[in-house]
């Protein structure tokens, strides 16, 4: 068991391996980012990225499962309070062979909880090249020795590292009212905000997603959970946020529908920053995504598309808000 005390500053360790197929990517895919370029191999070469590539939120999930492979399981790792920003620097392609490093970069004892340390980390995900595919910085949060936390005892390693959806699905929810045209790079305001849909989280939508890359015993089992930091089921902040992606899927995909004629083109996202799970989502909990738009810029590199920054929440049913992020996404001008 690796307590706080036991992570130092500087300390940089590689391990774990996960080989990526075509179905995997679609199996992540078909439910949280159903985008052609994720899902349909002949549609992905007539899309921007000429080929299938994997989700970046599939990237982000499957680092996290390689963690939970290499150390969180075996420390007393009490969850992450966010993300501080995560950089998808190269696609991942089917047939790739991912291993994950990790660096201490900063460690601080906390004040209001004199029994937890937080350890701040770089995590890569690297390819059989060893090309980073990913870069993402967190703080994580340990107990410490004495404090008398013990990992439960279980097989949480025994699903592996494929989504396999769960005999019932719960179904997103589409709001209300009319959906406006997809806009182009011109026609975006700053201020406009959308609602996206909700999704109400079930043991066995929960279950499902921990088992395939967050194992921890509080995702996975309700009798550890009880005896967890949680309390009860929670869903893993990667759930809620690959259900976000769910929920912006499906809004463009209706604002495709409601634009006449030629519809922008979306490219690819650079990354995002500031993500935060402010609350846990439980069993039964309904949450609804937004997004609003909170910066633009046209690209100097790329004349014919422009970037638009975003602040993306989701809301529980009490009206709390559980989780946010600000992302980007390039977005195609409108032709001359």
């Amino acid at each position: 068991m690796r307590y706080f005390e036991d992570f130092v500053v500087g300390e940089v360790k590689q391990s774990g391996r996960v080989a990526v197929s075509q179905d995997d990517i679609i199996a992540y895919a078909s439910r949280y980012d159903a985008q052609d370029f994720h899902t349909d191999p002949a549609a992905a070469r007539q899309s921007f990225v000429g080929q299938l590539i994997a989700s970046g939120w599939h990237s982000c999930s499957l680092l996290m499962r390689l963690l939970a492979e290499d150390f969180v399981l075996e420390a007393a790792s009490m969850g992450a309070p966010g993300i501080e920003e995560v950089k998808w620097l190269r696609p991942v392609l089917p047939g790739d062979v991912l291993s994950a490093r990790r660096s201490v970069i900063e460690t601080k004892e906390s004040r209001s909880r004199p029994e937890m340390g937080l350890v701040k980390f770089r995590f890569e995900l690297l390819n059989l090249r060893d090309e980073p595919v990913l870069e993402q910085t967190n703080w994580i949060m340990f107990g410490r020795k004495g404090s008398g936390f013990a990992q439960p005892r279980g097989d949480w390693l025994a699903h592996p590292p494929r989504y396999v959806q769960p005999a019932a699905l719960s179904l997103l929810e589409i709001p209300a009212g009319e959906t406006q045209p997809a806009p182009f790079f011109e026609e975006i305001e700053i201020g406009e905000s959308h609602e996206l849909g909700s999704f109400v989280f079930t043991p066995e939508e929960i279950v499902a997603f921990a088992r395939a890359f967050d194992p921890q015993p509080f995702h996975m089992d309700d009798v550890a959970a009880r005896s967890s930091s949680f309390g009860r089921l929670a869903a893993s902040g990667w759930h809620t946020a690959s259900v976000w992606m769910a929920t912006m899927v499906a809004h463009r995909k209706r604002q495709l529908a409601a634009t006449p004629g030629q519809a922008p083109r979306l490219g690819p996202s650079p990354g995002f920053k500031n993500l935060r799970w402010s609350r846990p989502v439980f069993v039964g909990d309904r949450i609804t995504y937004s997004s609003t738009v909170i910066q633009t810029r046209a690209s100097a590199s790329r004349p014919q598309w422009g970037l638009f920054f975003h602040r993306n929440a989701g809301v529980n049913q009490h009206g709390e808000e559980v989780f946010s992020f600000e992302g980007c996404v390039f977005i195609e001008r409108r032709p001359a």
